[in-house]
């Protein structure tokens, strides 16, 4: 059924050098979520452009490539999901200007993993259905002003009638109940 919480929907990725460190991670979130592991910055971002991820666990101080480099490459790219820095680097006055959402300090416990990934799976849903409200919308009143062939030539149409989808069903994948989607295609949004 869509909409459907189940383990499987969230897709996370845990990043860190010291590879007992991310299976260990990975396993406490086993059976909770989609789960990858990356042993190093490079590797991880190989990873995020080849398969949709939508939480990493970033451990922030790694050889070559450290995690701040990659929570830096990942906000120049765009990364439509949330980023979680797991480290045992203490933070300071420097991660008032980083681009992460949540941070947590090794060790961190089996309950407080899997706490901070579904409340970051909770904020992306909304994120998600934000914009997916948006595009609906304006897909859903170009609709009704122009005709199918008008639709059809039209670029940026296409683009918002593509986007909306997509958002769609990562928005269905994320909640844990999409009667908020229903809600949404009821309300009428042209002149009658």
């Amino acid at each position: 059924m869509p909409g459907t919480y189940d383990v499987h929907n969230v897709r996370a990725l845990v990043v860190d050098d010291e590879q007992e460190v991310a299976d260990a991670y990975a396993l406490r979130l086993r059976g909770y979520c989609e789960i990858q592991t990356a042993y190093g910055g490079a590797e991880a971002l190989s990873i995020i452009d080849d398969s949709p991820i939508d939480i990493v666990l970033l451990d922030r101080h790694m050889p070559g490539m450290s995690g701040d480099d990659v929570l830096s490459e990942l906000d120049e790219r765009g990364f439509y999901g949330r980023v979680v820095m797991v480290t045992a680097v203490d933070p300071g006055v420097e991660v008032l200007d980083m681009p992460f959402d949540d941070y947590l300090c090794k060790p961190v416990e089996r309950e407080d993993v899997r706490a901070v990934v579904d409340q970051q799976r909770q904020i992306l849903a909304y994120e998600t259905l934000g914009e997916f409200f948006s595009a609906e919308a304006k897909r859903t009143v170009l609709e009704a002003e122009m005709s199918q062939k008008k639709r059809r030539k039209h670029s940026g149409y296409a683009k918002t009638a593509e986007q909306a989808e997509y958002l769609e069903q990562r928005a269905r994948r994320l909640l844990t109940d999409d009667s908020i989607l229903n809600q949404f295609n009821q309300i009428e949004r042209e002149e009658k």
